[in-house]
């Protein structure tokens, strides 16, 4: 992926202000329950942003690797579009009225997950290419 630095900055900032939307919003209007939830969706994002800032910063100084990296890149950008994104939408699924989620997006969630193994595995091999 070209642009890793610049859609992890964006993905960060989303990440905050996601973050903070829970916090101060959602938390009187979510049960304990559902803003963990949406809780573990940011905290993962913030996980992957990380890394992909890592990611990121590799590419421009690792040439041997970058097939890698730029692969290692794209599956945590769409984890954190499938992994978190699917979280976000179980704890606000009542708030949005999404009556049959699990159709819908209920197998996103463990998809997001392989993508997230499947970007360190990308990025653990980038590194031993070195």
């Amino acid at each position: 992926m070209k642009n890793t630095l610049l859609i992890a900055a964006i993905l960060g900032a989303l990440a905050v202000i996601l973050g903070a939307f829970g916090a101060h919003s959602l938390s009187a209007v979510l049960s304990a329950d559902k803003l963990q939830t949406y809780q573990l969706g940011v905290s993962y994002q913030y996980y992957h942003v990380l890394a992909m800032l890592v990611v990121g910063v590799l590419q421009r100084i690792e040439k041997k690797s970058a097939k890698f990296l730029a692969w290692a890149g794209l599956c945590f950008f769409i984890g954190i579009l499938l992994f978190s994104g699917s979280l976000y939408l179980l704890a606000v699924r009542d708030l949005l009225e999404i009556d049959d989620y699990k159709s819908i997006y209920g197998p996103l969630t463990p998809i997001g997950g392989l993508f997230f193994i499947a970007g360190w595995l990308l990025l653990a091999i980038a590194a031993a290419k070195k």
